[in-house]
């Protein structure tokens, strides 16, 4: 199995040229965060994605989590691997200073996240939950539950689950059953869980759940349900750690991929009622915990960017290395890099790849100014911008990843599909991304219904203004390869126009015909985008005074993702336009 390196000068050019890396860093919020920290974290990251997490991805994968009498044990390796993730500082990076944190840009945390997940996605969503939990918390909770429990989490001395899915509840969650009773000056939680990530483990001292409950009285459906922070130990007054609280984990899910990771089910009060803490409003649970869903469906679009990476980096050296068959018009055998066809399929990767790092790395950037623009009407433009690509990240990034790690199989040829050479795991790994934290479906509909309407579509005429913008930069330029980029892109942003228009109309007067073709214009969406980016991609390394093999690569990856990605399109619009076509018409019992 190869290596992981994080491709660190792309991921720079990425944060610097697409991301505005020194512009986030020049609000007022990170004023002591300069260039050299950011490229030390960067340096540092590699070497930990490197040299701790990487070696332990595949023993992790066979090895699998397992329960014992006394909880769950992970993979060998995996506690001493956490421990120096949390000593070295890198659980507290984006934390907030007040509880502890570092306070660095969420666009840094975004790129050692996606180092993370590339070495080791199965380690990463640990910390990936926490942080998630950590955000609902700081948004939601008391001061004193802040004060309680932040800060160790902020540290990753206690890491932090999300408690939402129940046997009969997966998404929808109008459907929770699990109870909560008050009791002094706190609630008794009973009910149980499915498929935790995280949920119980011996790398951390502590295990603060985040658990969706109904109290007895509790309204029908979503506005009856609370959030509930429950320790796995109660916490004293003083910060030590009590007893063991009412929540255990009670079976280990088998899962296609991600085994170093335990997915468990939870049994909450089992013996009388697990402690439970009111996290903001009662009856205002779901609101609250979509602070913690966004922060990972952002997360979740950046593992499917990292475990494509991954899947890329394996094919790419396997490609290098294999000798098969002979090249048309080249003289003895050389390696299959060399073939046309895997040189389509090993471009189509890594272009596809760039485009994914840009978007992500541009949504962590928006964040980033969402929260601390100084101009308000800036921070609510960056924020719609967030709300309108968050399901676009998460949705069109997993499924592409997807499709790139089946890919990276397809490379290896037979040898893919033997799981000694590790190609079969970034495949199995992958295949969840597009899963949890809501479905491709569910973010697709989510971007359809909810978020390309908000402020009457202000957000999308702002973005397809931005991309014209490009269209018309690249069209200024000499050379075939720009000539190519403009005339694809701005093909392609006409398409999304077109889609948007008719979909903006059809949810009006048809909604199901309109849902019907959501996850095609999510799809529709995100190609162009990743168009958009890699032409600003292109134009930047053009602009850089000493070109390189680097920079004349990043041409030709954008100008191949113009001719042979970016015209599905035009395909996906014509598909949208067809909505749900007869789908619709086909009786029940057919199918």
């Amino acid at each position: 199995m190869a290596d992981y390196l994080a491709p660190l000068r792309d991921m720079r050019f990425a944060l610097k040229h697409l991301a505005g890396l020194d512009d986030v860093l020049a609000l007022p919020a990170f004023a002591e965060a300069g260039g050299d920290i950011a490229d030390a974290v960067l340096e540092e990251a590699a070497k930990f994605a490197t040299g701790v997490l990487s070696p332990l991805n595949w023993s992790g994968d066979q090895e699998g989590a397992k329960l014992t009498p006394s909880g769950v044990v992970v993979a060998a390796g995996f506690a001493d691997a956490y421990q120096q993730f949390v000593e070295n500082g890198w659980a507290s990076m984006t934390g907030d200073p007040e509880y502890g944190g570092q306070g660095l840009p969420n666009l840094l945390g975004t790129a050692a996240s996606e180092m993370w997940n590339s070495a080791n996605m199965a380690f990463a969503l640990n910390p990936m939950l926490t942080t998630g939990a950590v955000e609902a918390l700081r948004a939601h909770g008391s001061e004193a539950l802040k004060a309680k429990y932040l800060p160790n989490m902020i540290a990753g001395t206690w890491t932090g689950t999300m408690n939402l899915t129940e046997p009969q509840a997966g998404s929808d969650l109008a459907a929770v059953r699990t109870k909560a009773v008050p009791h002094g000056d706190h609630y008794l939680i009973t009910g149980q869980k499915i498929f935790i990530t995280w949920g119980d483990h011996d790398a951390a001292e502590n295990i603060i759940h985040l658990v969706l409950a109904r109290l007895p009285d509790a309204p029908e459906g979503t506005k009856g349900i609370s959030l509930f922070l429950v320790p796995k130990f109660l916490v004293n007054e003083d910060g030590s750690l009590a007893a063991r609280n009412d929540a255990v984990c009670a079976s280990l899910e088998h899962k296609l991929g991600i085994h170093a990771s335990p997915t468990c089910v939870m049994a909450f009060g089992e013996q009388g009622g697990a402690v439970g803490y009111l996290v903001g409003e009662l009856n205002r649970g779901l609101n609250h915990m979509f602070t913690m869903m966004n922060e990972a469906r952002q997360k979740v679009g950046v593992q499917g960017l990292a475990i494509a990476e991954r899947a890329y980096q394996q094919a790419r050296d396997y490609a290098k290395e294999r000798v098969q068959g002979r090249v048309v018009g080249v003289p003895g055998k050389q390696p299959i890099l060399h073939h046309p066809d895997v040189r389509r399929m090993l471009l189509t990767m890594k272009s596809q790849i760039e485009a994914m790092r840009a978007l992500a790395y541009l949504v962590a950037a928006d964040v980033d100014y969402a929260h601390n623009h100084p101009d308000e009407a800036a921070r609510a433009r960056y924020q719609a911008r967030v709300e309108l690509l968050t399901p676009v990240l998460k949705g069109w990034c997993t499924e592409v990843g997807v499709e790139i790690a089946s890919l990276g199989v397809q490379v290896h040829g037979g040898m893919g599909f033997i799981e000694e050479t590790g190609a079969a795991q970034h495949l199995r790994d992958s295949r969840i991304a597009p899963i949890y934290e809501g479905t491709t479906g569910i973010q697709a509909a989510d971007l359809i219904a909810r978020k390309l309407p908000q402020h009457d579509g202000a957000a999308m005429t702002a973005l397809l203004a931005d991309m014209r913008e490009t269209v018309a930069a690249a069209a200024r330029q000499e050379g075939a390869a720009f000539q190519s980029i403009a005339r694809q892109l701005a093909a392609a942003v006409e398409a999304l126009v077109s889609a948007t228009g008719w979909a903006k109309q059809s949810m009006a007067a048809n909604p199901a015909a309109a849902l019907g073709a959501s996850v095609n214009y999510m799809m529709l969406a995100g190609y162009v985008a990743g168009g958009w980016l890699m032409a600003k991609a292109a134009l930047a390394a053009a602009a850089e005074p000493a070109q390189d093999d680097f920079l004349r690569a990043k041409i030709t990856s954008s100008a191949f993702y113009a001719e042979q990605i970016l015209p599905k399109a035009a395909a996906l619009s014509v598909i949208v336009h067809g909505g749900s076509s007869f789908a619709e018409h086909l009786p029940a019992e057919q199918f």
